[in-house]
């Protein structure tokens, strides 16, 4: 299993992944059934889930039947249990769009929402995050997680989000994160594949965010509120949902 997901995630380009996918989670979730871990995304009960990685496999990580990892089961809770995002009516837009999530999100009466992304079967719209086609103060809400590391302006991205943001509204802009390091690792001479997976952990990746994140997004305009929710929930659920171990989740507001 092991050696099949680390092929598929190097060699298969990511829309035939997306489409693939459909036919192998209906498979999975029946080998996988037990009541050992809980996907708070989907609901649903296993003995275990999925591994994942593409360069390091972590085991029991992904969901057999939405594919959420550690990190959608957390901004789930985080969402749910910190945010108006499921109560109140809001205008969102979602990048790069989670298939974990899009369903799901599209289903909310309470939202307008629009996905977009470069090439993802998922979006509704083809766009390139640096150079959004949406007038100024658009969305209540953007969801662009995990999608800044490979970007190759992340900054002129950042400004895009703040941009089409309305005054009021919060973004979620999750980046992979080496809270060891208090710079941004980023180099423009590392451009083959192979180096970027050594250095950045992924060959699709630019950098590797430090702590100093925050202040591209201060500089930005964004207003940061820190909220380690992780740390709020019992070492019960965090087992049980297979969340991550360190991740600190923040609210990006204009």
């Amino acid at each position: 299993m092991k050696k099949l997901i680390r092929f598929l995630l190097s060699h298969i380009p990511r829309p035939w992944l997306i489409r693939f996918s459909l036919v192998f989670m209906r498979l999975a979730v029946v080998f996988y059934r037990g009541n050992r871990v809980e996907c708070p995304v989907c609901g649903g009960h296993f003995r275990k889930f999925l591994p994942y990685g593409y360069n390091r496999i972590r085991e029991n990580v992904l969901c057999p039947r939405c594919l959420s990892l550690e990190r959608h089961r957390l901004l789930w809770l985080y969402l749910k249990n910190r945010t108006v995002f499921f109560s109140e009516a809001l205008k969102v837009l979602h990048l790069a769009p989670e298939q974990c999530f899009y369903k799901r999100f599209r289903r909310l009466k309470n939202l307008t929402y629009l996905t977009a992304d470069l090439e993802s079967p998922l979006a509704d719209i083809k766009l390139d995050v640096q150079h959004m086609p949406f007038p100024d103060n658009e969305f209540d809400v953007v969801i662009c997680n995990h999608v800044l590391e490979h970007v190759p302006d992340d900054r002129r991205a950042i400004a895009e989000i703040y941009r089409v943001l309305k005054k009021g509204g919060f973004a979620v802009l999750q980046v992979p994160t080496d809270y060891s390091m208090e710079k941004t690792y980023e180099d423009p001479s590392i451009t083959a594949p192979a180096e970027r997976e050594e250095h950045y952990r992924q060959k699709d990746h630019y950098r590797l965010y430090g702590l100093d994140y925050l202040k591209r997004l201060s500089d930005a305009g964004f207003l940061i509120k820190e909220d380690n929710y992780l740390e709020d929930l019992s070492a019960e659920d965090r087992g049980r949902y297979r969340l991550p171990e360190q991740e600190y989740m923040y609210g990006y507001y204009k």
